[in-house]
């Protein structure tokens, strides 16, 4: 046989999957440790009084060893089912600051987003698999969080 066989003596391969969900929120940029002149100043048009709304789109990617016998680093479906309750149940439909205990007295900032959403599937899934979480505020504003 050729040496190009993928054989059960060879190194692990790791491989990366990414999930997309798309989930709507409103919130206000507001922080409590700022007076209001500071808030407008710094977050201005976001810190409407009233908030404001987003189509948010979540790339969640998970990394790991590739499985010998399944063939995958983890099953779509746990993957799936991991997002709906870290991400939609928790976030969709929901005003961030008012709905989202964690936002109680954190700015909902999408970089704060992005680290809600990692600490909660990172209770979900295996240790160390979580890899990236990546949030498309806009087509124009994208926060990447990676754990640290």
């Amino acid at each position: 046989m050729g040496g190009n066989h993928y054989q059960t003596n060879e190194v692990e391969r790791i491989g990366f999957i990414t999930r997309v969900q798309s989930f709507s929120a409103c919130h206000r940029l507001h922080s409590k440790s700022l007076s209001d002149e500071e808030n407008r100043k710094i977050f201005g048009k976001c810190n409407n009084p009233n908030g404001h709304g987003h189509n948010y789109k979540v790339e969640v990617t998970v990394r790991g060893k590739i499985d010998r016998i399944t063939g995958m680093v983890m099953n779509l479906t746990e993957l799936k089912q991991h997002i709906e309750e870290a991400i939609m149940i928790p976030l969709d439909h929901k005003n961030l600051d008012e709905d989202v205990p964690y936002f109680a007295d954190v700015v909902s900032t999408t970089e704060n987003v992005a680290v809600y959403i990692w600490d909660s599937l990172a209770k979900l899934l295996p240790p160390s698999l979580l890899y990236e979480i990546k949030i498309y505020e806009t087509d124009k504003n994208i926060v990447v969080y990676r754990g640290e």
